[in-house]
C-alpha cells in the first residue's frame, strides 16, 4: 500500500500522534507552505493521511488546496452546494481545539446534503428545508469526525435523494465532468461529481435504491453500497430499511478503509466486523451474469457491450462467469418497493398540509405525485410489502448457492442528459421512466445485499458505465477484493474527464 500500513491506520493512539498533537494544541498554527497544490493532494486520501501523519503536510494545508481546488473546478458542475470553508480551516489550524486523531486525520471530506453535522446546514435539495439547521451530528457523521476528516461542506442532491438525477430546484443541476449536457446520476450526485472533477478523493455519500452506485456509474468513480445493518446508524427505524450511507472514492483502498471505520462493532451486530481489505485475493470466483432488467427488458447495445467486456476480462482473470436469468419478479417487485419509496414523500407532503402551506411552493412535482400514489396504495400498503419482500429475500439470497457473486449493468443506459428525469417535471412524465432506467439495483436495498459499482468501461462518446457486483448479505470483503483485481487489470484512477483540471 502506498504510504501508510494497516498498522499504522489501526494504531490511531500511538504516542506519536499524541505527541504531535499535544505540540500543536500549545503553540501557532503552522504557516501554509508555498509547495503546489498538485503537490499537496496528490494521491487518494490515504496518502494525504499518511502525509499529514509524517509532517510532510498539514491538515490547513490540505484544506486550503482543497478549497482552492474546489472553487476552480465546481462552477460549472455545481457538485458542491454548501461551503463552510472557514469552519473547515478553523479546524485544520487547530485553533479551537486538536483534530480527533484518527487514521484520516486532516483529509478534508464533503458530505451529502441528506446528512447531519452539527451547526450546518441541511436542505436535502427542497425548498421546505432551505433555512435548516443540524442540531447535532449523525452516528455516521460522527465516525467520520472521529477518524479525524475536516468537513468542508455538502454535496449536492435531487429534492429528498427520491430521483436518479441530481437536479433540484432548491439547488440546480449538478452537471457531469465527462459532459456537462449529461446528468450526474442520483441521489449523490454531487459527491461523485466532486470526485469525478478531482476535488478530492472521496466524498460522504448514501443509497437507497442505487444511490451510491447510480452516480459512481454515470461519473466513472468507485461505489460500494454495504450490507443493510453493517454500520453505525441512528436513522428511525422504517418497515424495510432501504438506505445505506457510505462513500465514493477514486481508490479501491480509500472506500476499504472506509468501511472499518463506519461499521457496527456492537454485540447486536448482525455481521462481524469488516477486516480492512488490503488487496486481491487468490479465489477464483464464480459470478454469475445477467443484462436483462427486473422487468425482463435487455439493457441498450451500449452498456451490454461494456458488461460483456467485464465478463470477458473476469474470464481473463481466471474466474467462471456464468450466464444466468434470474426471476427478479418485476411486476411485484415494483409495486411493493413503490409502496417503500413513496412512504417518504407522503410523510413530507402530511406535515406540509398540516402547516397549511400549499405544497407546490415548497415540493416539487415528483415528490408530490409520489406522495400521492402512496395515498392511492391504502392502509395495508407497508405491510405488505414487509412481508413480500420477507419471502422475496429469501429467493434471492438462492442465488448466492450456486454463485459467488453477480455481475449485472448498474443502469440500463449510459447517462441520461440533464432535463429528462428532473423532479421539477410532471410526475406522471418521469416516473415509468425512471422506473427503467434504474431497474438493476434498487432489488439489493429491499434485500440487504452489498453491492458495488466499478467504472470499468465508457461509451463511444466518453460517457462512464459502471459496473455492477453483487454479493451475499456480509461478504463485503469479497467484493473489495475483486475489485482490488479489477483496479490493477483496468486502472482508472488516472483517466481524467474533461472538467478535471
Amino acid at each position: 500500500m502506498r504510504g501508510i500500513t494497516r498498522r499504522d491506520f489501526l494504531r490511531t493512539g500511538a504516542a506519536a500522534t499524541a505527541t504531535a498533537l499535544a505540540g500543536c494544541a500549545g503553540s501557532p498554527p503552522p504557516a501554509e507552505t508555498q509547495r503546489s497544490d498538485e503537490d499537496v493532494l496528490a494521491g487518494d486520501a490515504l496518502d494525504q493521511a499518511a502525509r499529514v501523519r509524517s509532517g510532510e503536510v498539514t491538515p490547513a494545508e490540505l484544506v486550503l488546496a482543497t478549497i482552492r481546488r474546489i472553487e476552480a473546478r465546481d462552477g460549472p458542475i455545481n457538485a458542491v452546494t454548501t461551503r463552510f470553508f472557514e469552519r473547515a480551516l478553523r479546524e485544520a489550524r487547530e485553533t479551537v481545539r486538536p483534530l480527533p486523531p484518527g487514521p484520516f486525520r486532516g483529509v478534508p471530506l464533503l458530505l451529502k446534503d441528506l446528512d447531519d453535522l452539527e451547526g450546518t446546514p441541511k436542505s436535502m435539495g427542497s425548498r421546505l428545508f432551505a433555512d435548516y439547521v443540524s442540531r447535532r451530528s449523525s452516528a455516521h457523521v460522527a465516525s467520520l469526525v472521529e477518524a479525524g476528516f475536516v468537513v468542508l461542506g455538502k454535496t449536492n442532491t435531487p429534492e429528498f435523494g427520491l430521483v436518479a438525477t441530481t437536479e433540484s430546484a432548491a439547488l440546480g443541476p449538478c452537471r457531469n465532468p465527462w459532459s456537462l449536457e449529461h446528468s450526474t446520476g442520483g441521489s449523490s450526485g454531487g459527491a461523485a461529481a466532486a470526485v469525478a472533477a478531482g476535488m478530492l478523493p472521496l466524498a460522504q455519500a448514501s443509497d437507497g435504491g442505487g444511490s451510491i452506485r447510480v452516480p459512481a456509474s454515470c461519473c466513472g468513480v468507485f461505489g460500494l453500497k454495504p450490507s443493510r445493518g453493517r454500520n453505525r446508524s441512528d436513522e428511525p427505524k422504517r418497515v424495510v430499511e432501504l438506505s445505506m450511507k457510505h462513500c465514493v472514492s477514486r481508490s479501491v483502498r480509500d472506500t476499504a478503509a472506509y468501511s472499518t471505520l463506519v461499521q457496527r462493532r456492537d454485540p447486536g451486530a448482525p455481521f462481524a466486523p469488516l477486516p480492512w481489505v488490503e488487496g486481491p485475493s487468490p479465489e477464483r470466483l464464480r459470478i454469475g451474469f445477467f443484462t436483462r432488467n427486473a422487468y425482463g427488458r435487455e439493457a441498450e447495445p451500449a452498456v451490454g457491450s461494456a458488461l460483456e467486456g467485464t465478463a470477458a476480462l473476469c474470464e481473463a482473470l481466471g474466474h467462471e462467469v456464468v450466464a444466468i436469468e434470474p426471476d427478479f419478479e418485476g411486476e411485484a417487485f415494483a409495486e411493493h418497493f413503490l409502496d417503500l419509496w413513496t412512504s417518504i414523500p407522503a410523510d413530507l407532503l402530511d406535515r406540509v398540509e398540516a402547516q397549511g402551506l400549499d405544497p407546490t411552493s415548497v415540493l416539487e412535482p415528483v415528490t408530490i405525485g409520489m406522495a400521492e400514489r402512496f395515498r392511492r396504495a391504502g392502509p395495508d400498503a407497508l405491510p405488505r410489502a414487509a412481508r413480500f419482500f420477507e419471502g422475496y429475500t429469501t429467493r434471492l439470497d438462492r442465488l448466492f448457492d450456486r454463485h459467488d457473486l453477480l455481475l449485472s449493468p448498474v443502469l440500463r443506459r449510459p447517462p441520461i442528459r440533464l432535463g429528462e428525469q428532473a423532479g421539477t417535471l410532471p410526475y406522471e412524465q418521469v416516473f415509468e421512466a425512471l422506473v427503467d432506467y434504474v431497474s438493476y439495483t434498487p432489488m439489493w436495498n429491499a434485500t440487504g445485499h452489498p453491492a458495488m459499482s466499478v467504472p470499468l468501461a465508457w461509451s463511444a462518446d466518453g460517457l462512464p458505465i459502471g459496473s455492477q457486483f453483487v454479493a451475499k448479505r456480509g461478504d463485503e470483503a469479497r467484493l473489495l477484493a475483486l475489485a482490488y483485481e479489477l483496479e490493477a487489470a483496468r486502472p482508472w484512477a488516472e483517466r481524467r474527464p474533461p472538467m478535471h483540471a
